[in-house]
């Protein structure tokens, strides 16, 4: 095998694998955000949450695929090596930043969810 071929099994490996537990991580820990977003209505938290993560998954690989693409020749391991840490430095670079984004909406949704939380006084009614 050349080393094109490794570079690019290398490359996909890492990338699905880091996309894969980034989306876990946010599945799990993300899921208490939207539970709260949505008054405690666990079934469209749930749901919100799925769709978040597909979109996660699509946004990640899309990027993977278009940024495979090598140009230059691979003629060694040592550009085999800088070439994965080119490649998957930019995919942790935006798996980063879509943690944040996510992290940004979910604390902005949960600010405007709190504030237009409604709000029950309890009146005591004398008999």
């Amino acid at each position: 095998m050349n080393y094109f071929i490794w570079t690019y099994v290398f490359y996909l490996a890492i990338s699905i694998a880091l996309t894969i537990w980034v989306a876990k991580v946010l599945f799990k820990n993300g899921r208490i955000f939207l539970v709260d977003i949505f008054h405690g209505n666990t079934q469209l938290a749930d749901s919100v949450n799925r769709l978040l993560v597909v979109g996660f998954y699509l946004v990640n690989i899309g990027y993977m695929s278009l940024a495979m693409k090598e140009e230059d020749k691979i003629g060694d391991p040592q550009v085999v090596l800088e070439v994965l840490s080119h490649k998957l430095g930019w995919i942790i670079l935006i798996l980063g930043a879509m943690h944040f984004l996510n992290l940004t909406v979910f604390f902005k949704l949960r600010n405007k969810a709190q504030f237009n939380k409604p709000t029950f006084v309890k009146v005591d009614v004398a008999e």
